[in-house]
């Protein structure tokens, strides 16, 4: 059974919705982290949790298999306690992963990627076949997000058709530059203009359904769940 597409106009949120919105938004995008040094901790607490709850075994277990106290485990998996080599290597025989892997949030870069106007590399889509030019602005694969995000910039000119809905995993985020198109998510229509924009779950059915003013240039940007080890 298909599913059926919701969409919210924040801009017309009444107040009965509006804490529930801002519930929504837990992260502080403007907080800074402790310098890196002082990350080293909170790395292998997260690691040795992440390696915990993939096995499905509780802090108790845990503690059991390693003879470290619960009060111990739990300072260590909240980053509050530097553990010595020795409950390192009991917490990597427990858990069946070597010491190292517990640096391997620590140790990651941080990548960025600059592209100067113009300079996106141009791809072969779904849709390019139907004159819809794909310029990918940027790709940072194995990142330290656990998530993969494609920006593309979409032109659509004279020489484009429309074509049958797109269907993939993750979201979904649209922002009109130039042109109006009408832009179908599942069983509903949005006409955008510039300075217009749509956020969708990108596994209902879409694409523009209507390319009212040529040219037509539009941002698109996909996010899904990233896959260790290659997509």
């Amino acid at each position: 059974m298909a599913k059926k597409s919701a969409a919210i106009d924040i801009g017309r949120t009444t107040d009965d919705e509006r804490p529930a919105l801002k519930a929504a938004f837990l992260q502080d995008p403007h907080a800074l982290r402790e310098p890196k040094e002082n990350n080293l901790e909170i790395a292998i607490g997260h690691e040795v949790r992440a390696f915990r709850k993939k096995l499905g075994i509780t802090v108790t277990d845990l503690a059991t298999a390693t003879g470290i106290s619960l009060g111990m485990l739990s300072k260590i998996e909240n980053g509050n306690i530097s553990p010595s080599l020795t409950t390192l290597q009991s917490l990597s025989r427990a858990l069946g992963v070597p010491v190292t892997a517990f640096f391997r949030r620590y140790e990651e870069p941080r990548n960025a990627v600059f592209v100067k106007a113009g300079e996106g590399v141009e791809l072969e889509r779904r849709g390019t076949r139907a004159g819809h030019q794909y310029n990918l602005l940027g790709h940072i694969d194995n990142n330290t997000a656990g998530v993969v995000v494609e920006p593309y910039l979409i032109t659509l000119t004279a020489d484009s058709d429309t074509f049958p809905a797109f269907q993939h995993e993750g979201m979904e985020f649209l922002y009109m530059l130039e042109g109006e198109v009408v832009y179908r998510h599942g069983d509903r229509l949005f006409t955008m203009q510039p300075g217009d924009s749509l956020f969708f779950d990108a596994d209902a059915r879409h694409g523009p359904e209507e390319l009212v003013k040529l040219p037509i240039r539009y941002l698109s940007i996909i996010s899904y769940p990233q896959t260790r080890g290659g997509m």
